[in-house]
């Protein structure tokens, strides 16, 4: 901007880049109404279950996940004693189970490189009963 507009256009953008636009202000504030916080809650709670469902079904199939999630919608797991040579590592494991159990689950190359390898990501944002089905089928491929 031309000089004379410097200190005008600093203010300007401390204003459009640093706080918040008035309409995300005023959907924060209704974040916080009762009624949205009734929500919200039932949301929670029907994750938890879907959590709780689905965390012991792929313990049984042989996935190691050491910590319960406390606030995510997905589980990361250790799949290192599911491998083989035919399943080498997690992005083989998932394209298998795509094709051989029509269940979607994301391998951990997507989220890093510290053993992304011997890791996946399944998520639990559908209804407990599709996460059992889903279950039920990697652990019909898996176990043969």
């Amino acid at each position: 901007v031309p000089e004379g507009y410097t200190e005008v256009m600093d203010k300007l953008a401390q204003n459009l880049f640093l706080a918040p636009t008035t309409m995300s202000q005023y959907a924060a504030l209704a974040a916080f109404q009762s009624n949205t916080l009734a929500i919200l809650e039932q949301r929670r709670q029907a994750f938890e279950r879907r959590r709780n469902t689905l965390l012991p079904l792929l313990k049984d199939i042989g996935f190691s996940i050491p910590v319960t999630p406390q606030g995510a919608f997905y589980l990361y797991a250790d799949c290192s004693t599911l491998l083989n040579e035919q399943i080498p590592d997690s992005m083989a494991l998932s394209r298998f189970l795509l094709s051989q159990a029509g269940v979607a689950i994301t391998p951990g190359l997507d989220f890093g490189h510290y053993q992304a390898g011997s890791h996946c990501r399944f998520a639990y944002t559908r209804d407990e009963s599709l996460l059992v089905e889903a279950a039920e089928r990697i652990k019909r491929v898996m176990t043969g």
